[in-house]
């Protein structure tokens, strides 16, 4: 299973955190509860059939490359293969390990590329990332200079996926943690950069969420925040009915001039648009990592500028805000 001591232990080592440390383990066995999470065994003994491989190299600035191809052998390699493709489906990447190349869902590194000139530097910063799935932003957080990296997400599923990229990255000063936003303090007032990306639309209150990320940052900290966006002329807020894009709890869809408002009434300064991009198939797709529907299935067939439910196609915006 995930081992989270090391990273406890080095909560005990940082005084902002004892609000937080005092909880943290009863919230860690809370969320890897075998009564909730019946396929808990089967990612465990994913993990456990890992082979032993050494990584003489790691890069998570340029990508996410753990390991050369020269590292393990081609039977090494399968056994890597299969323990992995136990833990499908794999969503957010690419990554690279020891020449085994993840195509998963989505390719999040256009996405980091799309953020990363609005970023200010990470260089020695505490960084949290809130929904962060399998943790492969959290790893490129790491390659641009942060001095640690807490990625949250409630799927157990994608919590082992990053534990199994770790075990061959070394005691790296990065974890992601089976939890959501709530779980964290009030004030807590502890990071220097938070992001929050592909959340807010699924939260009943945009607003609150807002102010449960203000609550994390230090004073003159950044906040990254990526959401789907409609066009204004669609209204400040698309509302709908029953699902998006066949996606449940998309609760509202804002125009980008609602979320700068949105960032302006909660007391945020230095509000910016960092980019708009419409979400093509060659960004979100099936593949062999990922075998289930994905956005192709999603849109109408008749017309791509539309959702199977008849919206606007997918489009996301990437915001930037100071407290």
């Amino acid at each position: 299973m995930p081992d989270f001591q090391p990273f406890l232990d080095w909560l005990q080592t940082a005084p902002e955190f004892a609000p937080w440390a005092e909880i943290l383990p009863g919230q860690l066995d809370q969320g890897l509860s075998p009564e909730r999470w019946g396929d808990l065994p089967q990612w465990r003994a994913a993990l456990a059939a890992l082979p032993d491989l050494t990584a003489s190299t790691l890069d998570f600035e340029s990508d996410v490359r753990i390991g050369a191809a020269g590292d393990c052998g081609a039977g090494e390699r399968a056994r890597l293969r299969e323990a992995l493709m136990s833990l499908h489906p794999w969503r957010k990447g690419p990554f690279n390990l020891f020449g085994l190349h993840l195509d998963t869902e989505w390719r999040s590194d256009w996405k980091w590329d799309r953020l990363v000139s609005g970023l200010a530097p990470l260089d020695d910063r505490l960084v949290l990332d809130v929904g962060c799935g399998n943790g492969y932003h959290c790893l490129r957080m790491l390659g641009a200079g942060a001095r640690r990296v807490i990625g949250i997400d409630p799927s157990p599923r994608f919590v082992h996926q990053f534990y199994a990229l770790k075990r061959y990255c070394g005691d790296i000063p990065a974890d992601v943690l089976p939890l959501g936003i709530e779980h964290i303090p009030p004030g807590l007032a502890a990071f220097d950069t938070v992001f929050s990306m592909g959340v807010i639309y699924h939260r009943r209150d945009p607003v609150a969420h807002i102010r449960e990320l203000i609550g994390c940052l230090k004073p003159g900290g950044q906040m990254i925040l990526e959401t789907l966006v409609v066009d204004e002329s669609q209204g400040p807020l698309l509302v709908p009915e029953k699902r998006y894009a066949r996606m449940r709890n998309v609760w509202g869809i804002p125009s980008p001039g609602t979320v700068m408002g949105w960032l302006k009434d909660c007391g945020l300064e230095q509000i910016k648009l960092l980019d708009i991009s419409p979400t093509t198939v060659d960004e979100q797709r099936r593949t062999e990592w990922m075998r289930f529907h994905s956005l192709a299935d999603f849109l109408d067939p008749r017309d791509s500028s539309r959702t199977i439910e008849g919206y606007p196609a997918p489009v996301r915006g990437i915001f930037t805000a100071r407290t």
